[in-house]
């Protein structure tokens, strides 16, 4: 294992304070700093960089970040418990930590980094890694608040975020993302690389933003893709009746086939369909 710092092992930490993962927080703490390290150089540069971290725990890969050049790194922590070991990463890089106990669903990330373009990266609590990164891909501003999303999650949902279409894994989460946003997974973690183990494998995904999207109204977008996915199994003249009277004319229209289902179109697609949808509604 790497010694990035002279901070006390992981493990050492976690035994001192008492930090038994909680199931019901969404914690596995990622021990092993060759990782956390390697997530971290997959941030990019962060030289004169801030950093946001979500669900930092007993601070593995806070330190990775702050060894790998930070110049600030903000950390959001929910478990009040994880506050002594923060702290003293804190100690160690004097000015450089800011640690926010909280819920990170509730706290305004552009408010909390003060206006600076900043990079995300978090081994996300599973419990709330999806809303979290639907939150920042679907802020009413673009380009966003931040330049890069460098976001650990369960291997099905960082599947899920890169899908293409066709595939069973491509679904309103990937249209999102890959509406307004350029990349996906890097790599692979193994369950063995946590504690405690989870049951299942996890992914790093990496996201930069589109500078700029296909033209698209984002509510309009939204609409389509719950009503299109949320009946995927139907056709999209059918699976679109609860928006419109006469689905089946909003998708020729918009240049579809009303008989095509949502895994079979593109996100371009989409995006004539939201356009379509969104002009209907200003008759």
């Amino acid at each position: 294992m790497a010694q990035i710092d002279d901070l006390p092992p992981l493990r050492d930490v976690i035994a001192e304070h008492g930090l038994n993962a909680k199931k019901s927080l969404g914690q596995n703490f990622l021990l092993d700093l060759n990782l956390t390290s390697r997530i971290a150089r997959s941030a990019g540069s962060l030289e004169d960089c801030t950093v946001l971290e979500v669900g930092p725990g007993p601070g593995g890969l806070t330190r990775a970040l702050l060894a790998a050049g930070a110049k600030r790194v903000i950390a959001i922590e929910k478990d009040s418990r994880c506050l002594p070991a923060l702290a003293e990463i804190s100690a160690h890089y004097p000015g450089r930590l800011e640690v926010i106990e909280g819920d990170a669903l509730e706290i305004d990330p552009v408010a909390l980094t003060g206006g600076d373009k900043v990079r995300i990266a978090a081994n996300l609590p599973y419990n709330v890694g999806t809303q979290l990164l639907i939150n920042w891909i679907t802020t009413p501003d673009w380009p966003p608040f931040w330049s890069s999303l460098t976001l650990m999650f369960q291997k099905e949902v960082g599947e899920r975020i890169s899908a293409s279409p066709g595939s069973k894994a491509y679904g309103r989460l990937a249209v999102l993302a890959g509406w307004r946003c350029k990349g996906g997974i890097l790599f692979d973690i193994s369950p063995k690389a946590f504690t405690p183990p989870p049951k299942v494998t996890s992914a790093v995904v990496h996201l930069e933003p589109n500078a700029s999207p296909l033209p698209c109204d984002l509510k309009a977008l939204e609409k389509i893709t719950a009503a299109a996915f949320g009946q995927r199994r139907k056709m999209l003249r059918a699976s679109l009746k609860s928006l419109s009277a006469d689905a089946e004319e909003l998708v020729t229209k918009a240049g579809l086939k009303p008989t095509a289902r949502a895994e079979e179109i593109d996100i371009a697609g989409f995006v004539d369909l939201a356009n379509t949808f969104r002009a209907a509604q200003a008759v």
